[in-house]
C-alpha cells in the first residue's frame, strides 16, 4: 500500500499515469493498476481519468495530505533506521525511577554508550512521573502497572515483589509461617498512599488484596525501607531487582518464595514507553533494545536467586 501512496503522489504531481510510467520505466498499466488497487483499498475514487488530464477527485483532494503525511514518515523513519545501521548517533533523553535508574539503568546507559559512541544520553533519575511531551523525554523507564495512555510501550521485565527479612530479626522475633502471621509482625512500607498495586499481596490471601500490615517505619522512599531491613528493624515486601544482592549475600531471607501473585488479572512489570512519531523513534528504539539485552528474557536479577523466584 505504501508503494500505491508513494505512486498517487507522483501521478497528481505529473498530472498524468504516463510521465510516472517513463519515469519508472514500467507500462503505463502496471501504474494504472497501482492506482486502482490503492482506490479500492480505501473504497474511493482519487482521479476523474480522461485521456487528456487526471484531476482529482473531492475525496482525492482530502486524502491527498494524508498520503503526503504517510509517506513523509516512512521516507523518515527509513532515514533514520539506515542512519541507525550506518552509525548511531545523536542526543537520547531519559528518565527513570530513582532507585532502579542508579541500580540498574544508569549501568545499562553506560554500556550503551560504550556500545554506541557517537551517541549522547541525557539521563534524569527521578520518582516524578513527566510528561514526555513538555519535557522531550525520549523514553521514559515505569514500573507497576500502566495506565492507558496513547504512549507506546515495551515490557523490559515482570515484577517480583519479594518478603523479606534480616537473619538478625527472624532470631529475635520469629520467622511468620504465612503471610497472614505478618500481621503479627513489624513490616516496613510505602508511606504515600494509595497502596502500589501487588503491595503486600499473596495468591489465596484476603482476596488477594493488600494485607493490613503495621510496623514502626512507613516511607516514601524504598531504598530508606531496604536499609531499615538489613538493620533488623522488620520486614519488608521489595521488588527482588531491589534485594538480590542482600538475599545472595545472606542479609536479608526471602520467607514466602513461592508466594508470586503469577495469576493475577493485571501483574505489574517494568517497562519503557516512548511518545510515538517522534523523530528520534528509531534511536529509543535502538535504547530499548538495549535495555532488554541486557536485562535478558530473565532478568539478571532474578537469575542470581535461582529458585527463590518462582516466574
Amino acid at each position: 500500500m505504501f508503494d500505491a501512496i508513494q505512486v498517487f503522489l507522483e501521478v497528481h504531481e505529473a498530472g498524468s499515469l504516463s510521465a510516472v510510467a517513463k519515469k519508472h520505466d514500467v507500462a503505463v498499466s502496471s501504474i494504472s493498476r497501482k492506482i486502482d488497487a490503492l482506490e479500492a483499498e480505501l473504497g474511493i475514487k482519487l482521479f476523474h481519468r480522461s485521456s487528456r488530464r487526471l484531476l482529482l477527485t473531492d475525496t482525492g483532494e482530502q486524502f491527498l495530505p494524508r498520503a503526503k503525511n504517510i509517506a513523509a514518515e516512512l521516507a523518515d523513519a527509513r532515514q533514520a533506521m539506515s542512519a541507525l545501521n550506518a552509525d548511531p548517533r545523536g542526543l537520547l533523553t531519559v528518565t527513570a525511577p530513582s532507585a532502579f535508574g542508579r541500580r540498574h539503568i544508569a549501568p545499562a546507559v553506560a554500556s550503551f554508550l560504550n556500545r554506541y559512541p557517537l551517541m549522547e544520553v541525557d539521563l534524569h533519575v527521578s520518582d516524578d512521573i513527566v510528561d514526555l511531551s513538555t519535557r522531550r523525554v525520549d523514553v521514559a523507564v515505569r514500573i507497576g502497572v500502566l495506565p492507558d495512555s496513547d504512549l507506546v510501550a515495551t515490557t523490559l521485565a515482570p515484577l517480583h515483589r519479594l518478603t523479606c527479612a534480616s537473619p538478625a530479626y527472624l532470631t529475635r522475633h520469629g520467622r511468620p509461617a504465612t503471610p497472614q502471621d505478618l500481621l503479627q509482625h513489624n513490616c516496613l512500607t510505602i508511606a504515600t498512599p494509595p497502596i502500589p498495586s501487588g503491595w503486600w499481596c499473596y495468591p489465596g490471601v484476603n482476596r488477594e488484596t493488600s494485607l493490613p500490615i503495621r510496623g514502626s517505619l512507613r516511607s516514601d522512599d524504598t531504598e530508606s525501607l531496604l536499609q531499615a531491613a538489613l538493620a533488623g528493624i522488620g520486614i519488608v515486601h521489595l521488588a527482588s531487582w531491589m534485594v538480590c544482592d542482600a538475599l545472595e549475600a545472606g542479609q536479608l531471607i526471602s520467607l514466602f518464595p513461592d508466594a508470586n501473585n503469577t495469576h493475577a488479572k493485571i501483574r505489574p512489570g517494568i517497562h519503557a514507553v516512548r511518545m510515538p512519531g517522534r523523530s528520534h523513534a528509531a534511536k529509543a528504539q535502538l535504547f530499548i533494545a538495549h535495555l532488554r539485552s541486557t536485562f535478558g528474557e530473565q532478568p539478571y536479577w532474578d537469575r542470581v536467586l535461582g529458585k527463590s523466584i518462582k516466574c
